[in-house]
């Protein structure tokens, strides 16, 4: 099935960016939606990002304005760009992926079937 591998976690100062990225591996990338979710200790399980086959992207509140999703349909990859960083992004970083995305199931767990290994996310101050 389906595979997914992230890479780009790391510590990063408070105001600071980074980059992450998820290789998809098992298909082909187009009609396949991937996102980002995170986890940190002590919080709930948030759904952070996604984007569809069509491009469509969704985006929780708490990353509006500071995260970008995109994609590299070429290479089947999908990318996050993380600016303005705060202590409180701190979390483990998954990569998620389902061939049924939707205005109304994107931030549900139960939507994706595919998960990646997780990169660990750090942010300083």
């Amino acid at each position: 099935q389906v595979q997914l591998v992230e890479s780009g976690g790391g510590l990063v100062q408070a105001g600071g960016s980074l980059r992450l990225s998820c290789a998809a591996s098992g298909r082909t990338f187009s009609r396949f939606a991937m996102g980002w979710s995170r986890q940190a200790p002590g919080k709930e399980r948030e759904f952070v990002t996604a984007r569809d086959y069509d491009s469509t992207t969704y985006y929780a509140d708490s990353a509006k304005g500071r995260f970008t999703i995109f994609t590299d349909n070429t290479k089947n990859a999908v990318h996050l760009t993380m600016n303005g960083l705060k202590p409180e992004d701190t979390a483990v970083y998954y990569c998620v992926g389902t061939h049924f995305l939707s205005t109304t199931n994107w931030a549900a767990p139960n939507t994706y079937a595919y998960w990646g290994q997780g990169t660990q996310v750090t942010v300083s101050s």
